[in-house]
């Protein structure tokens, strides 16, 4: 890893090409970022709904991203945030950061020193930034996938990283990625606000295992979503978001486990048992959670009706 020293201050100097994005529609805020760096998700994405997104990076300068959600917090644009860390920051010549607002306000900066390739560019509620990258097509490239790509705003993040990686990324290769997109009340469970946080620490191809959490993530938070309907008892609405889950990730013994419980409340004996056993043929130590069915109270279900249908 590559150090510089200004004011006794340790700085880690992270190549990376990242995208700042708003989607003015569902008010989402993301980062999305891939770099030659172990655990760039650890560094560089920062972000809070209601508030603003923001990567800092080059010679990174963590406090960037604290500090500046604190800013925007107290009504800065993105482009007064830039200028006020930038200006009290001797280092200033070595950063990069990108910084969108929750009204869409974007702004990006490059200092003098960053190492080459090394630009940004903003567009309509989104700025993407990079360093020590294959030239400037990379951010161009980055930005006209985001552009122009169909979706929501993680798969427009996505596509714009692929997009980066394609035009040649990081010119010392790929190593970490990571996707956080902010929502109010969208944390898991209703809480916090982290829609999506995903992280590739060490991998030959990041952004193509980025993308399959992504989709593994889409599973999940619809069998999230299923057994809320499922504890409201919109059953249903709880079989339609397990069979939509099942869609894409057609090995999930958690969705099956959660289809023979919604089956069972259903008063659908043969479905629940047939779901069941579909779970465990795909992970028999499921068979620990099923046996205990019945002492969870949520089901009219008795140990004998899973030892009569062969379920344990």
């Amino acid at each position: 890893m590559v150090t510089l020293c200004l004011k006794s201050k340790l700085t880690s100097l992270v190549p990376t090409y990242s995208i700042v994005a708003y989607d003015f529609e569902k008010c989402e805020l993301g980062v999305a970022v891939q770099s030659r760096y172990f655990s760039v998700g650890s560094v560089v994405p920062w972000a809070e709904a209601g508030v603003g997104a923001i990567a800092t990076q080059s010679f990174v300068n963590v406090s960037y991203g604290p500090k500046g959600l604190a800013l925007l917090k107290k009504g800065l644009t993105a482009e007064e945030v830039v200028e006020r860390l930038v200006s009290e920051d001797d280092g200033r010549d070595y950063r990069q950061l990108g910084i969108v607002d929750a009204k869409g306000n974007a702004a990006s900066y490059t200092g003098t020193k960053c190492l080459e390739w090394a630009g940004g560019k903003t567009g309509r509620g989104y700025a993407v930034q990079g360093n020590i990258l294959a030239s400037g097509e990379v951010v161009e490239a980055m930005a006209k996938a985001y552009e122009f790509t169909e979706g929501d705003l993680s798969e427009k993040l996505i596509a714009a990283l692929e997009a980066g990686e394609k035009a040649g990324g990081d010119a010392r290769g790929k190593q970490s990625s990571a996707l956080l997109v902010v929502k109010e009340g969208c944390g898991r469970g209703g809480y916090g606000d982290r829609l999506i946080d995903l992280r590739v620490e060490d991998h030959p191809d990041p952004v193509k295992e980025l993308k399959r959490l992504l989709r593994l993530h889409r599973a999940y938070y619809l069998i999230d979503d299923a057994e809320l309907k499922f504890t409201q008892g919109r059953i249903e609405e709880a079989v339609s978001s397990i069979k939509e889950a099942l869609k894409i990730n057609p090995k999930c013994d958690d969705a099956y486990l959660d289809l023979g419980l919604i089956y069972l409340r259903a008063k659908k004996l043969g479905e629940a048992a047939e779901a069941f056993r579909t779970a465990i043929e795909i992970n028999p130590n499921i068979v620990a959670v099923i046996k205990q069915i019945p002492k969870l109270g949520l089901v009219d279900v008795s140990e004998d009706f899973l030892k009569e249908a062969g379920i344990i």
